[in-house]
């Protein structure tokens, strides 16, 4: 009887990218509108990526199991 194979998570897909080190990394939300009430650092530190903690790495790993 052949594996069955996990199914991605599409969202999770779309929301997180594996670095070439294998680093989980992701975009925070939320700086797209509403900008005149944030402050300047804020504004600029939301473009940068995030990196997911390792406390948290290995629920995400179970949502995109082929990409890591």
């Amino acid at each position: 009887m052949a594996k069955v194979k996990m199914k991605t998570n599409k969202t999770a897909a779309k929301r997180f990218k594996v670095t070439a080190k294998g680093k989980i990394k992701y975009w925070k939300g939320g700086i797209s509108h509403y900008n005149t009430k944030k402050s300047r650092k804020r504004k600029r530190q939301g473009r940068k990526p995030q990196y997911v903690p390792e406390n948290l790495k290995h629920k995400v790993e179970k949502l995109i199991p082929y990409e890591v």
